[in-house]
């Protein structure tokens, strides 16, 4: 009698339980990325909410418990979208904990079965977060657990073979197999993929080449605005543009092959240096004068309605050579999808006109063995862009970045971990230049230099080189993550048959 009561009262007592793991697992995941981190942090952060999942076998609690972690989760991360107001976070923070209800939803089925469970909630996960990626508006990748690893040298030293996307199943592998243990210790072997994939990123055939072609001397210039964190019109872009050209001007000729402004240090209707001769003029001019290669972030309106962005190259004697268009707009703050459908929210009148997408990647060839790509903002958070460039003979990066909407809030931090891991999957160095974020020079390992501060008027200098080869990564792009999606999907058809069950199948507490 008293054995059934305490099962009883054990049964009762379940649901809180799962549920307090999921919610802790939610915190410790947020807690992992900047500012405080460690990034190790994730991996007890997802094993806490799996251990949570695995408490239920009701579909409508694993729905309800992968709400919460998502919830939880990702309003811990992306908060700081909240100094554009709640219309600019609530409603992606519920898109994006949707995904890992659906997640819970559809994992509680099977938790019953452990090695059923174990492929499914591995390869579960690599298909939520491909779906993640593109979907919807063209997806969003942050706050994958590759980009909390992003401080983390092992996590970056895997990169170059398996990506970001490898690092971040990789670490669902470790905590799927650690929940597993708990209730089959036996099953071993379900770690044992872990440490190969680990071993084999250590071959020498597998390791980027280290060496790079030349190096060369690059000066980034951070001029900030005349109001950091705020909107001063009517003349904030012209500002903007002339602390950029006044810093522009302490640099000494012949001293950098290449000067980097960053996303919106030109542009607009008055400060555009394609459709502004003035403006050209001077920017050209200081290009002829130091002697170096000038990128400079420019939005331009087209016309009443619509408008591009792009980073503007002009050469060594002052001629524009070309420019590239970014190909991602941000939903909902530079277009707005469907717009009619939208009329009734007044917030959305702050994105009057919708960008025009770019075609595809933009390879500039600067001589001394440098082939240099770019992407802007919202873009160098998705792998897909850069290895664009990658692929299209790029040997040096660089992302353009704003971030003056976001204060001093972790959000520059954040883009900066996730351009790290960047520059680490492709074995690139990368140049990450800000207006009021934190710009940074970061080396083909992930590895960053000296940093800027936030909304300060700097210029920062440093070396980088066109390396002879990228990473294998680059290549095979996100091999491990479909691989493991493929299982995952498999495990699933082979699961809904009606087949007889193992003793590895059957759960011990039966």
């Amino acid at each position: 009698m008293t054995g059934c009561i305490s099962k009883g009262r054990r049964h009762t007592l379940q649901p809180v339980i799962g549920g307090l793991l999921v919610l802790a697992g939610g915190v410790v995941s947020a807690l992992a990325f900047p500012r405080i981190g460690p990034g190790w942090l994730i991996l007890p952060g997802v094993t806490l909410f799996l251990a949570g999942l695995r408490t239920t076998g009701s579909r409508a609690l694993g729905l309800a418990y992968g709400a919460l972690y998502g919830l939880t989760f990702f309003a811990g991360v992306i908060w700081w979208l909240s100094e554009l107001g709640l219309i600019a976070v609530i409603p992606l923070v519920i898109v994006e904990a949707a995904y890992f209800a659906v997640y819970g939803w559809w994992l509680a089925r099977y938790n019953e079965r452990p090695a059923t469970w174990f492929g499914l909630a591995v390869g579960g996960w690599a298909v939520m977060e491909l779906i993640r990626y593109r979907f919807p508006f063209n997806g969003f990748e942050w706050g994958a657990a590759g980009y909390g690893l992003s401080d983390q040298a092992w996590a970056r030293d895997l990169a170059p073979l398996y990506g970001t996307t490898g690092v971040t199943v990789m670490v669902i592998l470790v905590a799927a197999a650690l929940v597993t243990l708990t209730r089959r210790p036996g099953n071993w072997w379900l770690v044992a993929p872990v440490p190969l994939l680990v071993l084999a990123s250590w071959l020498p055939w597998f390791q980027p080449e280290e060496h790079p072609l030349s190096g060369q001397r690059v000066a980034i210039i951070q001029g900030s605005t005349p109001c950091p964190f705020e909107h001063c019109p009517p003349d904030e872009r012209l500002r903007t543009f002339q602390q950029h050209l006044e810093l522009t001007r302490t640099i000494e000729p012949g001293s950098v092959f290449l000067v980097v402004w960053s996303e919106g240090s030109t542009g607009s209707s008055n400060a555009d240096p394609v459709q502004n001769p003035e403006i050209g003029e001077a920017i050209a001019a200081e290009a002829r004068r130091i002697g170096a290669w000038l990128l400079v972030g420019s939005d331009r309106p087209l016309n009443e309605t619509h408008w591009v962005n792009a980073n503007v190259l002009f050469d060594p004697e002052g001629e524009i050579v070309g420019e590239y268009r970014k190909q991602h707009p941000v939903p909902f703050g530079e277009y707005i999808p469907f717009r009619p459908l939208f009329e009734w929210i007044p917030d959305l009148d702050q994105v009057p006109r919708d960008m025009i997408p770019g075609d595809g990647p933009v390879v500039f060839d600067l001589g001394h063995d440098v082939h240099l790509g770019s992407v802007i903002s919202f873009e160098g958070g998705f792998s897909r862009y850069m290895r664009e460039q990658v692929d299209a003979g790029a040997n040096l990066l660089a992302v353009l970045t704003n971030e003056g909407s976001y204060g001093t809030t972790p959000g520059s931090d954040q883009f900066i971990g996730m351009t790290r891991m960047r520059a680490a999957e492709l074995g690139l160095d990368v140049i990450h230049a800000a207006v009021t974020g934190k710009s940074t020079i970061i080396d083909a390992g992930g590895g960053m230099g000296e940093e800027t501060g936030l909304g300060t008027q700097e210029i920062l200098y440093g070396v980088v080189a066109g390396r002879p080869e990228a990473s294998i990564y680059a290549t095979t792009g996100d091999l491990l993550m479909n691989v493991l999606a493929l299982i995952g999907l498999v495990t699933w058809w082979q699961a809904r048959k009606p087949l007889v069950v193992s003793a590895l199948e059957i759960d011990e507490e039966e």
